[in-house]
């Protein structure tokens, strides 16, 4: 039966982990310009970040099963806060990389937290539904943020609105020559409110059984020699490669290659990328209660392929709406491996959790892979680099024999 509260609630934890996670890519045109970066130094901005990932993602579950989901969601979100305001006071090259690897690590204390509390709390049969759910919340999120880091730019930059309003407060503690940084107070902000409301808010005990719990280090270790841990592992490493290698990149793709201002188009192309990853969750949710979850990823990810060689080739507008479709195919991805994952194991879904989890430091490599081939080759060389990472996750949708399938519609005897 699934326990409503506990959905919200995690759902509500999708929307912030976005909001601090997804606005490195518009924010990477501005630390190119303002640090004198090249291509490379900028993408170890996102190595920084999903790196944590890798770090953090195993001890993380070992800390939830010692101390409770509640506890370690508070320090997350603490963790998080800390290295908001670290780079809020010291607003450098060096601090950014370090700040960015804290706000990873926070986040993913949360991810190892909230999928296999998902699972429990909605039920197996409807984690796909529910998992696709939080992807609608991360893009809504997503969309917001590129939003609010305009506002603040455009609003501190101009002469008529600088002098007052929010321009006016961040001003008195924010270097005129370096208005993003804004944006980290706010995170920061966002942070502690989510820390209090983790705090006040009646946090059921959700009772795992015994193939939901996170095992011994010697457990993870007779993982990770499965084959079927090792290509699912594979397929989180792959899409989150391919998810942030492009969004990182769509600003300073769109500057370079069309001219176009990286605080507000780009910003909004960016912005608008998340918005359609929401629609597309929206579709994926309907598209799940008729269709088996592995026809869903194929289409899916063919559609994105088609989608990325018409971004990279085509002319400017042609070119946004492009990248800003990859967002709408792209929704279902995360929500569908996962659940295949966990649905294709009878036991230790808590330890295979965080071992997934650990795939997210693709988000690390990949952006990285884009950044270097785009200063060797250029950007153009860089994003097709990420057709391989897509093929990978295409390949799944034909190997994937889950032991539990997706409820849908005509299936009420699965």
């Amino acid at each position: 039966m699934p326990r409503p509260v506990m959905v919200m609630l995690i759902m509500i934890t999708f929307f912030v982990i976005s909001f601090l996670t997804n606005i490195i890519g518009p924010l990477i045109p501005e630390i190119l310009e303002d640090f004198q970066l090249s291509l490379t130094l900028a993408s170890l901005l996102p190595f920084a970040f999903f790196i944590a990932y890798g770090v953090f993602s195993i001890p993380s579950g070992i800390l939830i099963e010692a101390h409770g989901e509640k506890k370690v969601m508070i320090a997350a979100f603490g963790t998080a806060a800390l290295g908001a305001v670290l780079l809020g006071l010291f607003p450098t090259y060096l601090m950014a990389v370090g700040s960015l690897f804290l706000i990873g690590a926070g986040m993913a204390m949360l991810q190892v937290a909230i999928n296999p509390l998902l699972r429990v709390s909605g039920g197996p049969k409807h984690f796909a539904f529910f998992s696709v759910m939080g992807q609608l919340f991360f893009g809504a999120a997503s969309f917001i943020s590129p939003l609010v880091y305009s506002y603040l730019v455009t609003s501190m930059e101009n002469p008529e609105t600088r002098d007052s309003g929010i321009a006016a407060f961040f001003l008195t503690f924010v270097p005129a020559q370096l208005p993003w940084i804004s944006l980290y107070w706010v995170f920061a902000l966002t942070a502690l409110v989510m820390v209090v409301l983790l705090s006040v808010s009646p946090f059921p005990s959700v009772g795992r059984a015994s193939d939901e719990q996170v095992g011994p280090l010697a457990l993870h270790v007779s993982l990770l020699k499965d084959r079927s841990v090792q290509l699912f592992f594979l397929g989180i490493f792959a899409y989150v490669g391919a998810e942030q290698g492009i969004a990182n990149w769509i600003s300073q793709f769109l500057s370079i290659y069309h001219g176009l201002d990286h605080q507000t188009i780009g910003a909004r192309t960016v912005s608008s990328f998340w918005l359609f990853m929401t629609l597309g969750a929206l579709l994926g949710m309907a598209l799940l209660k008729v269709l088996d979850s592995r026809t869903v990823l194929k289409l899916f990810t063919v559609a994105t392929m088609i989608a990325l060689g018409i971004a990279v080739f085509g002319a400017a507008d042609v070119s946004r709406w492009a990248f800003i479709s990859i967002g709408f195919f792209i929704s279902v991805m995360w929500s569908i491996i996962f659940s295949l994952a966990l649905n294709s194991m009878s036991d230790h879904h808590g330890s295979f959790s965080g071992i997934l989890v650990t795939g997210i430091i693709g988000g690390a490599i990949m952006p990285v892979i884009v950044g270097g081939l785009g200063d060797w080759f250029g950007l153009r060389v860089g994003l097709l680099s990420m057709l391989l990472p897509l093929g990978y996750i295409l390949s799944i949708g034909f190997w994937a024999e889950p032991l539990i399938t997706n409820q849908r519609l005509r299936s009420h005897g699965d």
